[in-house]
């Protein structure tokens, strides 16, 4: 078992609470302890870099073109920067908790995921869609628009979660006793039949491969959070309608599925499983149908992550998981995979990391590099974690496995 350390303070008051509102309070408090820190650790990198940088050919360009110094000018987007990395940091978190659901419980990598994701966010986006040539997404607004959101939400969960649950039966129990090699090589077939499956039936229905999210509701608006004065003039803050959705709704997924692994019946028997299934299954257990619940459990946050992901990029194709699905499943390895609370972490870090690679390698290289070196940058740190610490920044210091 993990070792855990001795309570003090907060955490002892936190400890006294009863478990169902303690599996609340605690993840909320790790998400802003996690955004905080890695927002400070980011922003003191790039103001520590701008300093470095003052007097260099970079510094004088910026002043020639926006009559601005580099530190100026680093200081005065950070706000948005960091507002974009959490945002984006969040979306990543939820994808990679189905990776690390069925880590968790299997040990397995289900490079299927990606693909899993791919198909709640085309429900979604399919749902909404028919609810514009109907003529209902014309005149929603308020609350009537949430409600839709909602709905093309729980679309995406559940045809997400029906797909992983099928996929888990038909391709992957069969080769449970297996070598790793076979089912790891099995999910990648599942993958290209799934995206060829997502062509395949919008062949049929739409005929079109691209799919754009319908514009409706207060979405694309944007909410004014602060301003501040620079010398060269106020620099506004503001957020977009979306992104507080997507953050909000990542949120209630990430406590969601807190609670469940951690304070119900079944989440004690997901946390059993994961411990030993041959003990699990003597002990009452029905192993199947808890692994079948885990693939529906991290298929439908795929799902729903897929949607958000929609609202907030707008474009989607068949194609739309490896990107996000790979970059997942590096928050997942970053943070620890095997355990919740480091696909937060890993989510939020490589979040963050994009955000800020995006916003200022363009600067400080003088456009040799731009905001598309970002994905190199995520992947490098991949390979750097798998070198230099394997079992990712958490380890196996926390207890909340999946």
């Amino acid at each position: 078992m993990p070792r855990t350390g001795g309570l003090t303070g907060g955490s002892m008051r936190i400890a006294q609470l009863p478990l169902s509102v303690r599996e609340i309070v605690k993840p909320l408090g790790r998400m802003v302890a996690f955004v905080v820190g890695a927002g400070a650790v980011f922003s003191a990198v790039m103001i520590l870099l701008a300093l470095l940088f003052k007097g260099s050919a970079a510094d004088r360009q910026l002043i020639e073109y926006m009559d601005v110094g580099i530190l100026p000018y680093t200081i005065s987007i950070l706000p948005q920067v960091l507002i974009d990395g959490v945002t984006l940091g969040f979306v990543y978190a939820a994808i990679a908790l189905g990776y690390t659901m069925v880590y968790g419980v299997l040990e397995f990598i289900n490079f299927a995921h990606s693909e899993i994701f791919a198909i709640g966010a085309f429900a979604g986006v399919e749902f909404l869609l028919f609810m514009e040539r109907l003529g209902i997404l014309s005149g929603a607004t308020g609350l009537f628009a949430y409600m839709l959101l909602v709905m093309a939400v729980l679309a995406g969960m559940m045809a997400s979660g029906t797909a992983a649950v099928i996929v888990e039966r038909t391709a992957y129990r069969p080769l449970r006793n297996a070598p790793r090699i076979v089912p790891l090589i099995s999910a990648i077939g599942v993958s290209f039949i799934l995206q060829d499956l997502i062509r395949l039936v919008e062949s049929l229905t739409s005929g079109q491969f691209h799919r754009i999210f319908p514009t409706f509701g207060p979405f694309d608006d944007r909410v004014a959070l602060f301003s501040f004065d620079m010398k060269m003039g106020p620099v506004d803050v503001d957020i977009q309608v979306k992104s507080i959705v997507v953050i909000v709704a990542a949120v209630l997924m990430l406590v969601g599925l807190n609670y469940i692994v951690n304070a119900t019946r079944i989440g004690k028997a997901i946390r059993a499983v994961a411990q030993d299934r041959s003990s699990a299954s003597l002990m009452g257990v029905y192993v199947n149908g808890v692994i079948a619940f885990t693939f529906l459990l991290g298929g439908a946050l795929g799902g729903a992550a897929g949607v958000l992901y929609a609202l907030k990029f707008t474009r989607i194709d068949p194609f739309i998981g490896f990107f996000p699905g790979m970059k997942a499943f590096t928050a997942a390895v970053l943070g620890g995979i095997g355990n919740l609370t480091g696909a937060l972490l890993g989510g939020i870090v490589l979040g963050m990391l994009e955000s800020f690679a995006g916003a200022y390698l363009t600067t400080f290289t003088m456009g040799a590099m731009g905001a598309e070196y970002k994905d190199i940058i995520a992947f490098a740190i991949l390979i750097l974690i798998l070198i230099f610490r394997p079992s990712g920044l958490l380890g196996e210091q926390v207890s909340q496995k999946a």
